[in-house]
């Protein structure tokens, strides 16, 4: 069974920085494509970046040049650093990975909860 933590989330003030990491408990990331997701309540999930199996990564327009997808080398952890934290970036972000199950793939972390204010 595929377990997905992520971690990293906190308050912010806007202009600063996090780094979430996404900890799979097998090398899933080097299997299947994965995804960063973010939920604010009264708003649908959002996809906030991507990673295709061989690479390439794609990015929300509202995120591009503030935020970076990687993996690490061992293949199973996902990063997303965030920077210059906006207002609008506060939600609870989700790991996504795995085949894909109709619009999604199959395996998803608990969240970690990010917070930008003033």
């Amino acid at each position: 069974q595929v377990q997905l933590v992520e971690s990293g989330g906190g308050w912010v003030q806007p202009g600063g920085s996090l780094r979430l990491s996404c900890a799979a408990n097998t090398t899933i990331f080097i299997k299947h494509g994965s995804a960063w997701y973010r939920q604010t309540p009264g708003k649908q999930r959002e996809l906030v970046a991507d990673i295709s199996l061989r690479g390439t990564i794609n990015y929300a327009d509202a995120v591009k040049g503030r935020f970076t997808l990687s993996r690490a080398r061992d293949m199973k952890t996902l990063y997303l650093q965030m920077n210059s934290l906006q207002l609008e970036d506060t939600g609870t972000y989700y790991c996504n990975t795995g085949p894909w199950v109709t619009t999604d793939r199959a395996y998803w972390g608990q969240g970690t909860q990010v917070t930008v204010s003033s």
